[in-house]
This record gives C-alpha cells, sequence and structure tokens, in this order.
C-alpha cells in the first residue's frame, strides 16, 4: 500500500507548504540534474564559463518540462518531476566523439537537432495513442537490461575519467553517500545524501585550495576566479538556440534515437510507480500516451533551449512516497522556482567549478544504483525462468561487448566505395549499434516477442513481489 496522503494530486496546501515542498523537490532534482551537464561539458572541453551557461540552460529546461508533464491537457497531469537524463549519456558520447574537432558549440548544435528531430518522433509515437502496443513489447524482460546497460556501461566514465584522478576525494563522496543515505536515520538527511555528500567534500576540497595544500594543477583545486566574471542575472535574449541554430545529422539522430528509446522504457514504469506512490489507480492507456508525447515535446524544446534531454525522476517520486504531499501545485511550484534558478549566472558558475573526483565519486554511487535498479525491475518478471535467465544474459552480455567491437570497426559500417546512402545508413546503424543500451533492448525486445512466454513470466502486470 501506498502512504497514506497528506495532500492528494489535486489538492493545493497553504501557500508557505507548497512552496518548502517545490523547494524540497528542486532539492532532491538538483543533484543529478547538475551532475548530467557537469559529464557532458568537459567532454566536449568547455570551459567554466560555458559549463554554467550550460547548467543555466538545462535547469530553464527542465522547469519547463515538469510545467508541460504536469499539464493534464499536454502531459500526464501526474506529478512528476522532469530533470536531465543519464539515459543520454551514452548517445551524446558518441554525438561528442563525432563532431568535438568542431568546438563545444558545434557539438550543442548536432545534439540540440538530434533532441529536436527524437522529441518530435516520440511526440508522435505519444500523441498517436499507440501506448498499448509499446506495453505490449516493453516488459520488464527487456526494460531491466537496458536499464542495467545504462548505468553499468558508464562504469569507465565514473572511475577512468573522474574518481581516479583524485581518489581521496572521490571516495569521500562515496563514503558520505552512504553513511548520508544508510547509516543515519534521519529522513531529510536520506533525502538529501548525495547533496549534502558533494556540499562537505567541495568546502573540504574549497578550505584546503584557499590554504594552499592544493595547488592550482591539483585535480581537486577549485579557483572562484570564474564566478567573479560571471553575471548576476543571464541575459535573456540567450534562451532561444544559445548555441547558435541547430545543425541535423542522420548519425547524431540514430544516435540519439537510442537515448529516447531507453527514456521511454524509464517512462513508462515511472507513470505507474508516481501513480502507486500518490495513492492513486495505474495510468491508462490515454494518460501514459499524453505523458511520452510530452516527454518527446520538451526534448524538442530542450534542442530549442540548448538544454539536454529530459526524462521523468524516480528520485522525486520517492519523495511523493517519503512526505504523503503527492500535489500537482506542488510540483508545478517547484518547476518555477527551478526556471528562476537559470537566471541566476554567478550560481550555475559555481556549480561549474566542481572538480571532477567530487563529481567521479557522485558517478559511482549514483551509476550503479541506477544498474542496480535495473535488477530490481526484473523482479516483476519470474526470473526463476530458464526463458528469462537466457533472454536477460544474452542482452545484458551483448550491451557490454558488441558496443566496443562496432566502434572499433566503424569502417565496416562507414564504407565510402559504397555510395553516400549506404554510408549514412551505415553510419545511424554504428551509432546505434555502439550505444550499449540500445543494443541491450534490441536484443531483449526481440527475443522477449519472439520467444513463447506467459504474461505473469514476462512480468505483464505485474507489480514486484508478485511474480513469484
Amino acid at each position: 500500500m501506498a502512504r497514506k496522503m497528506v495532500y492528494g494530486i489535486n489538492d493545493t496546501p497553504p501557500f508557505f507548504i507548497t512552496l518548502l515542498s517545490g523547494a524540497q523537490h528542486v532539492l532532491t532534482l538538483f543533484g543529478s540534474t547538475t551532475l548530467v551537464p557537469l559529464i557532458f561539458g568537459p567532454a566536449m572541453g568547455m570551459d567554466a564559463l560555458q559549463i554554467a551557461s550550460l547548467i543555466s540552460c538545462v535547469y530553464f529546461g527542465m522547469g519547463v518540462a515538469t510545467l508541460i508533464q504536469t499539464s493534464k491537457k499536454l502531459g500526464s497531469g501526474l506529478p512528476i518531476v522532469q530533470g536531465s537524463s543519464f539515459s543520454f549519456i551514452p548517445s551524446v558520447m558518441t554525438v561528442i566523439a563525432l563532431y568535438k574537432a568542431g568546438g563545444p558549440e558545434q557539438v550543442m548544435q548536432y545534439m540540440g537537432g538530434g533532441l529536436i528531430a527524437g522529441g518530435i518522433i516520440l511526440s508522435i509515437i505519444g500523441y498517436s495513442r499507440i501506448a498499448g502496443v509499446i506495453r505490449r513489447v516493453i516488459t520488464p524482460v527487456v526494460i531491466g537490461p537496458v536499464i542495467m546497460a545504462i548505468g553499468f556501461s558508464l562504469a569507465g566514465t565514473a572511475v577512468q575519467g573522474n574518481a581516479a584522478n583524485y581518489w581521496p576525494a572521490s571516495l569521500g563522496v562515496v563514503i558520505l553517500i552512504f553513511l548520508f543515505s544508510l547509516v543515519l536515520k534521519n529522513k531529510y538527511i536520506n533525502i538529501f545524501a548525495i547533496l549534502l555528500a558533494i556540499v562537505i567534500t567541495y568546502c573540504v576540497c574549497l578550505w584546503l585550495s584557499v590554504n594552499g595544500t592544493f595547488a592550482p594543477n591539483h585535480p581537486a583545486y577549485i579557483s572562484l576566479a570564474k564566478v567573479e566574471e560571471a553575471k548576476w542575472i543571464r541575459d535573456f535574449r540567450t534562451v532561444i538556440f544559445p548555441w547558435g541554430m541547430p545543425k541535423f545529422s542522420l548519425m547524431a539522430i540514430a544516435a540519439m534515437l537510442a537515448g529516447f528509446f531507453a527514456t521511454m522504457i524509464e517512462s513508462i514504469g515511472d507513470y505507474h510507480s508516481v501513480s502507486y506512490a500518490s495513492g492513486v489507480d495505474d495510468p491508462d492507456s490515454g494518460t501514459i500516451s499524453r505523458g511520452l508525447g510530452a516527454e518527446g515535446m520538451c526534448c524538442a524544446l530542450s534542442g530549442v533551449f540548448g538544454s539536454v534531454g529530459t526524462t521523468s525522476y524516480t528520485e522525486n517520486i520517492g519523495l511523493i512516497g517519503l512526505t504523503g504531499v503527492a500535489s500537482r501545485v506542488v510540483v508545478r511550484t517547484g518547476a518555477v522556482i527551478l526556471i528562476l534558478m537559470s537566471f541566476v549566472g554567478k550560481l550555475s558558475a559555481l556549480i561549474a567549478t566542481m572538480p571532477s573526483p567530487i563529481i567521479g565519486g557522485a558517478y559511482i554511487a549514483l551509476f550503479g544504483t541506477i544498474g542496480a535498479m535495473g535488477i530490481q525491475v526484473l523482479m516483476r518478471a519470474d526470473m526463476s525462468s530458464q526463458r528469462n535467465i537466457l533472454i536477460v544474459g544474452f542482452a545484458f552480455l551483448m550491451a557490454l561487448g558488441l558496443p566496443g567491437w562496432v566502434e572499433a570497426n566503424q569502417a565496416l559500417f562507414m564504407n565510402d566505395a559504397q555510395g553516400q546512402l549506404a554510408h549514412t545508413l551505415g553510419g545511424m546503424c554504428w551509432a546505434v549499434l555502439k550505444t550499449p543500451m540500445a543494443v541491450a533492448g534490441i536484443c531483449a525486445a526481440i527475443c522477449d516477442s519472439l520467444i513463447p512466454g506467459t504474461d505473469k513470466e514476462r512480468g505483464i502486470n505485474v507489480k514486484p513481489g508478485e511474480s513469484e
């Protein structure tokens, strides 16, 4: 049973409760939503001020997306927060690899084009009300390996790319996350475990930088010079296409579509979870269709706003369950706060000074948790079934092994001697098959659809704990 609601979906709490509860939603999504641009910015070669601009764009895009998703006409109407999606990380890394030579602005232009094109496609899928067909194909047997691939395939980004730069800071973050989320039995500390761990470690690194213990070339050194340079208020004229007009490439679009596939899978599960946490009936096909349509619209708008891909946030669904506050008005208030934050330039510049070892520590905890959530999803299916064990094992192994081979053999897919059309189509296949979550989803969906199995065995219409 979901906990008793203090404020239901259609309730409007008193002003101060609404304001504070909305701010709590912002604080809950703050860490994860901020971490995504902190991955992309350095990978593109952005400097601190450019990363700060990207963070501002992300906050604005996520605030607008949450307002759209919580609309009963445009979106699902559920009290579900939209934030920057980890599911797009492998896809965007592919786009970065393709276009990094042209500089960060060019990467953002191609990423924007991919978000706009993919968002339109997802909107058509959603608003055309074919969710019933999708739900029969995307079962827990498919969702599980995809989510596992998202989390576990990012191990290199977490460890070699960030945490290994200075292990004391990274492990400090991990230890504090475990302490605040599992050891200390205080619900408020538990809710903000990641944020508290990052802030405390950041303050320690800042103090060590100021007193000269960390030299400017130290991986955990923090300089506030760029914060002083940043403007207090962001220029309103930079809201639309801040990185320039979007560019459309079939390879970039194909890579981004893999991210859309994963977020669509995540979101269908999240609509059920937030309904359960809010004490209302499971979402019907119309609600899911509008939700997916809104997800596509929000991603397309993110491309316009110079932001990143968006999806529903599981952390905030958990917050509803913890607090008993499921009011749609509260979530929309949080969205407005996020939009206002996007125009505070110095705030984004301060966040952009985050050292890579601290980010790496947060990644270790978050990416591992995402991968483990895929295992949790599999609990809806009958994992005592040899059918499901073979499908999941095959899909996950291919997700870990095939992308590396595909990336190393790009010439097999993109041979200039084959003609322009074949070259383009081959490039699209290459971009998709080098993305672990796409490989996991394709393999699992094909096997799960073709190999006979009962609804209970496949986890269709089964809640956690009912598969046994």
